[in-house]
């Protein structure tokens, strides 16, 4: 069982930037990615790497402002959040090891979210 720990959610204002950050126990399988949800909505798609690096998906409500990357190791990976904007605001889960496509809500291993709260 592979667990993900995340880490950097908090409050900032509109136009500000965080740096997100998770970490897995184990080596995990294809991709990470990062997923999002807000209340009352459902939990969405918003980037995903592959183990290379050299596949990455971007929502197209993040595209421009958002920077997913990992490590060396494929062990932990990183969203950038800059431009942040009030309907970021959700709590932000990471995962790992999709069944099937990178942006599909399909992974096996799933962290515990960390909140991102953007005031307007």
């Amino acid at each position: 069982q592979v667990q993900l720990v995340e880490s950097g959610g908090g409050l900032v204002q509109a136009g500000g930037s965080l740096r997100l950050s998770c970490t897995a126990s184990a080596r995990t399988g294809r991709a990470m990615a990062w997923f999002r949800q807000a209340p009352g909505k459902e939990r969405e798609f918003v980037a995903a790497i592959s183990w290379s690096g050299a596949n990455i998906l971007y929502a197209d409500s993040v595209k421009g402002r958002f920077t997913i990357s990992n490590d060396n190791a494929k062990t932990s990976v990183s969203l950038q959040m800059n431009s942040l904007k009030f309907e970021d605001t959700a709590v932000y889960f990471c995962a790992a090891y999709p069944r099937k496509n990178f942006d599909d809500i399909n992974y096996l291993y799933w962290g515990q979210g960390t909140q991102v709260t953007v005031s307007s």
